[in-house]
């Protein structure tokens, strides 16, 4: 017999296809295996990654111990805030204190949930959105994701703040407490940035309300250059003057290995937030989420190393770059539509209701038959799991090696 909160996780896992398979194509052992346009990972990127790891890495015995001996202890959080000065350009430099360091970004979600909010309290982020952070919040600190229909392009307006009124007005009608706003930027799956007046505004919303204020910035090295004139760089929240918006103990961002480092594997993530009482509580439940010192080791190396790092995500951007512009391409060339002025992450979002089947079906089993006849073919795209608000649109994730990402096309 489980508790009902076991029974409620052991439901989850009957979600139709709420997990991607894994791929199993290989051009040259496999070649007719599955090809997984579903699973946010830069492929192209993970053999760099593990040549310098094998080539650069030390291990000690703090890699295998309980945790770093004095003064190693100290290094990831400060190569950490190097690095997220470098990239995040915080109005307020980041001062190692700031950073708690765990076993990943979904940990620290979970771990933000379980530490802002009680069980059935709700967080409020728009959508369409990634669809796992109802998992991340959720199945552990029981905290629930509510939702503010935007258009995926009305999203990165500053009237979207509108939608956020209407969705926090219903929820606390219905009788629920919501306790934070969720932002992602970069935005998966639109894989666009938000512009500085449309954060502005958010972090106005925020304050307004009293709501924690949460950047998932765990993109914010794949930016790439498209060639659009109108693309809108990468603004991290921590960037803007937070006094004269929202008290900055409400703002806390998330970054990983994961993304920037083609390492999800890894599993390395960081919050960093100027809430003490936020970082304690953190720190208190460390034991359950904290990051191997054998990942500490990997990291450390990786942060310290300023070199590397620069020359890996300027590769990185430039495999990204040739992806989008493949893709793309294709999709145009198909008479595909997919929203338009994407410049970061690994994916393009897509509009197939054209092929949907028979409209006598519910609308996601229309979503679930199309991504049925997709998988037989030997592709797969994740149906429903981005929850937009129309029918028909998937998350196509391209940063696969370049005759991968061509035959997953093709297919």
């Amino acid at each position: 017999m489980l508790s009902s909160r076991g029974l409620k996780n052991v439901q989850e896992l009957e979600v139709p296809w709420r997990f991607a398979p894994t791929q199993t194509y290989d051009p040259d052992t496999h070649p007719t295996g599955l090809i997984s346009f579903g699973m946010a990972e830069n492929k192209p990127m993970k053999a760099e990654m593990a040549k310098y790891i094998n080539e650069k890495v030390t291990f000690t015995e703090d890699s295998i111990s309980y945790r770093s001996s004095a003064p190693s202890a100290a290094r990831l959080p400060a190569a950490a805030a190097v690095h997220l000065n470098d990239i995040l350009a915080p109005h307020v430099p980041i001062d190692p204190e700031q950073i708690v360091v765990a076993d990943s970004p979904t940990s620290l979600g979970n771990m933000l949930g379980y530490s802002l909010a009680e069980r059935g309290d709700g967080i409020l982020v728009n959508r369409p959105v990634y669809g796992r952070f109802e998992l991340d919040y959720g199945v552990e600190a029981g905290v629930e994701m509510v939702y503010a229909d935007t258009d995926a392009e009305e999203a990165f307006l500053p009237s979207s703040v509108e939608k956020y009124e209407l969705a926090l007005t219903a929820a606390k009608e219905r009788g629920m407490n919501v306790r934070a706003v969720l932002l992602v930027n970069p935005h998966n799956p639109v894989g666009r940035c938000y512009p500085v007046e449309t954060l502005k505004a958010i972090a106005r919303f925020c304050e307004k309300h009293a709501l924690h204020l949460i950047s998932d910035e765990v993109y914010a090295s794949c930016v790439f250059d498209t060639g659009d004139p109108e693309a809108v760089p990468f603004t991290s929240i921590l960037s803007l003057n937070l006094p004269n918006l929202i008290a900055p103990s409400l703002v806390h961002v998330l970054y990983g290995f994961s993304k920037d480092f083609a390492s999800g594997g890894l599993h390395l993530g960081f919050l960093v937030t100027q809430n003490q009482q936020l970082r304690q509580a953190c720190k208190a439940v460390l034991r359950l989420h904290g990051a191997s010192q054998a990942a500490v080791t990997i990291g450390t190396t990786v942060l310290e190393d300023r070199s590397f790092v620069s020359s890996f995500i300027a590769k990185a951007r430039h495999s990204l770059a040739s992806g989008y512009r493949l893709t793309t391409s294709i999709l145009e060339k198909e008479g595909i539509n997919f929203i338009k002025g994407g410049n970061a992450g690994f994916f393009v979002y897509i509009d197939l209701s054209p092929y949907l089947p028979s409209k006598d079906l519910p609308p996601r089993e229309r979503e679930y038959s199309l991504a049925q006849r997709l998988f037989d073919a030997g592709v797969f795209l994740h149906p429903g799991e981005e929850h937009s608000k129309d029918v028909g649109w998937f998350r196509l994730v391209f940063s696969q090696k370049e005759n991968t990402l061509k035959e997953g096309l093709r297919r």
